[in-house]
């Protein structure tokens, strides 16, 4: 009995110190998180003064809007959550860039007078035929736009610098839930743990 209820102890005090390490790990995430939330702000309000108040809001939103991130969770054996981030690649507009200059000279095919045969297929020009897989890949859909783009084509710099920072603020959110989950996991192995002990002493005492 005496043994049991060693190796309880340890176990709880192990997991004393696994949810003091989460819990100091989880507010220095939020303390990141709330900074950069601030600075988000402030850049915005920057770009506002910079641009005009009107040129800066809700008016400038596209009419057809797509996420570009994606929030996966899954659940663990453990009890825990996990959460993943997926960020879509923006595409340029109207698909990949064409090749120009001299690699143009080298893909294009010299005419010659060989008679074409009635039975071949008609070959499509090479700029066509990719058009073509570049419109198969997107599945016939708009690419999603750049969000910075609604605001015009030069934009200042605090409004990139704003962009950036509420991208760190989805992934660290993320972090934040998946930290959050882990923390409650351990605190309730913890109360199992403490639960079996004190049956493991009122049983000794009954003795």
């Amino acid at each position: 009995m005496g043994v049991e209820v060693t190796e309880v102890s340890l176990r709880l005090d192990e997991l004393l110190l696994q949810f003091m390490d989460q819990l100091e790990l989880l507010e220095d995430r939020k303390r990141t998180l709330n900074s950069l939330i601030e600075e988000g702000w402030f850049a915005i309000s920057k770009a506002r003064y910079a641009m005009g108040n009107k040129s800066v809001s809700a008016l400038q939103y596209g009419s057809e809007m797509e996420p570009l991130v994606h929030v996966h969770h899954r659940a663990l054996e453990t009890g825990e959550v996990a959460f993943r981030t997926e960020r879509k690649e923006l595409q340029p507009p109207g698909g990949f860039p064409e090749e120009i200059g001299p690699k143009e000279e080298g893909m294009r095919r010299r005419k010659t007078n060989k008679p074409k045969d009635p039975t071949e297929e008609p070959q499509e020009p090479q700029q066509a035929s990719l058009l073509k897989d570049v419109s198969r890949q997107v599945g016939g859909q708009p690419q999603p736009q750049d969000p910075l783009k609604w605001f015009g084509i030069l934009v200042p710099q605090s409004l990139k610098q704003a962009q950036s920072n509420f991208k760190r603020v989805i992934e660290l959110s993320a972090e934040v839930a998946a930290l959050q989950t882990r923390l409650m996991a351990t605190r309730r192995e913890m109360q199992r743990s403490l639960q079996e002990k004190r049956e493991l002493l009122t049983g000794k005492e009954e003795q």
